[in-house]
């Protein structure tokens, strides 16, 4: 069952939630990760989590570069909030920029290791650089992470008939 932001510190908070999320037989996982997202996009102040906020809008809107440019103040701002990156990231990704992408994805990983979306995202920018062996492994992560994450279990039969020479 999900938690309230109120029971004990944010990383048991986490460690919960991500316990019940690796759970396939939670029937409740959708719930387990909003409850992660929003433990995620909070920054602990009003103003990081605006700047974020807008640089989402501005990221579902296709405006890219300024979707950057509200995640880079995020970043300059909040250095140790790994939404702030992880929003970069995937604006980046987005912009066919997988270097700084990368980069991104990385700082992301180091200030919550357990940020499925910034592996998922990590694992796309693998596949699409040729590189089906890592992705692969990637994505097998994700997947004891978030089992029922959509388009994981399907990534991973794409990637093992890749990686073991069947033709797709």
């Amino acid at each position: 069952m999900p938690l309230t932001a109120q029971e004990g510190t944010r990383e048991e908070q986490l460690d919960r939630l991500f316990e019940e999320l690796a759970d396939p037989q939670n029937l409740e996982w959708r719930e387990t990760e909003e409850e992660i997202q929003k433990l995620f996009f909070d920054s602990g102040s009003d103003a990081m989590n605006m700047l974020l906020m807008r640089g989402m809008t501005a990221l579902r809107e296709g405006d890219l570069n300024s979707a950057i440019g509200h995640f880079t103040a995020v970043i300059d701002h909040a250095p140790s909030f790994a939404e702030g990156w992880n929003g970069r990231a995937t604006a980046y990704f987005h912009a066919g920029l997988y270097g700084p992408s990368m980069f991104d994805i990385g700082q992301t990983l180091t200030l919550q290791p357990r940020h499925y979306g910034a592996m998922l995202g990590l694992g796309r920018i693998l596949e699409e650089t040729g590189k089906p062996e890592q992705a692969l492994e990637v994505f097998r992560q994700v997947s004891i992470l978030h089992p029922n994450l959509f388009g994981v279990s399907d990534a991973i039969a794409r990637l093992e008939k890749a990686v073991s020479g069947s033709s797709l």
